[in-house]
């Protein structure tokens, strides 16, 4: 995928638009987005799924219709080419903002909001949209112990001990009900003014899905620090933090793979409240 593909698309799809700028916006795991004149998002699947594209952009038009904050709407859809394009949202992703932990506990309450929404949208009416993604908490355990490894050299040698502890303890008890979100909510799919820190779009719901509500908590966590538990039930705020230990070391193992720095530094940084004290079983 590359400049000239989605001039190619962009002709299919939008007759007599004449695009003067075709830049790579991002690339991710899963997808390679480009952005156009600074107005248009265009993505393309790294690994094009047909009936997932067109499920996706079906989900974005039904979330769209009761979050509180924006998310991409389609414009066009080219599903035998893994392509979704969409109007660009406003605001700088959260990731690019060293400072957003002085502004944690007000993300904290605007983002616990888009998944009180969220979680409360009847899972049967995204049961053709969403599927379930919910392995048992022991599997989560032993991908993380896998990934540390390949981490462990990059630990300040204070929290080794602390992290091979967690790997060692039995993991939480799984006794939640499933529900809709967002299912990657990390600070890369966040959207803010960095004027105001309001909250100004939710990128990338390729992974949205049915499963436990603690999920996306745990990765703002990560993210944002312990404000994000403040509000949260005992059992949730136990299974959060499980996830975001997790995925911490999920995160950094995939940041030295692939280079991006900023994802390393993200990792790093949330040790302190991650494996400042781990609790044996």
């Amino acid at each position: 995928m590359n400049a000239a593909e989605v001039r190619s698309v962009l002709t299919q799809c939008l007759p007599g638009y004449q695009a003067d700028t075709v830049t790579l916006l991002e690339e991710g795991e899963d997808n390679r987005a480009f952005d156009v004149d600074g107005a248009l998002v265009v993505r393309f699947a790294l690994e094009p799924d047909p009936a997932a594209i067109d499920r996706e952009a079906r989900l974005l038009n039904a979330v769209a219709a009761v979050v509180p904050v924006p998310v991409p709407v389609p414009a066009f859809v080219l599903a035998e080419r893994g392509c979704l394009a969409y109007p660009k949202l406003p605001g700088i992703p959260l990731l690019d903002l060293p400072q957003r932990l002085e502004h944690a506990e007000s993300l904290a309450a605007q983002l616990s909001g888009l998944l009180a929404v969220l979680h409360a949208i009847p899972p049967e009416s995204m049961a053709g949209l969403a599927a379930v993604d919910d392995q048992p908490m022991t599997e989560w355990l032993a991908e993380a112990a896998a990934f540390y490894p390949a981490v462990a050299g990059r630990l300040p040698a204070r929290f080794r001990p602390r992290v091979e502890a967690f790997l060692a303890a039995d993991p939480p008890s799984r006794g939640h009900v499933r529900v809709f979100t967002h299912n990657d909510l990390g600070a890369e799919h966040v959207l803010v003014d960095a004027a105001t820190w309001a909250v100004t779009g939710i990128l990338d719901w390729t992974d949205a899905a049915l499963t436990d509500p603690a999920y996306d908590h745990g990765l703002l966590h990560r993210d944002l620090g312990p404000a994000v538990l403040a509000e949260l039930p005992s059992d949730v705020r136990e299974r959060a933090v499980f996830y975001a230990r997790c995925s911490v070391l999920e995160e950094l193992a995939y940041a030295l793979e692939s280079g991006k720095r900023k994802y390393a530094a993200n990792a790093l940084s949330a040790l302190p409240w991650l494996f400042g004290q781990v609790e044996s079983r």
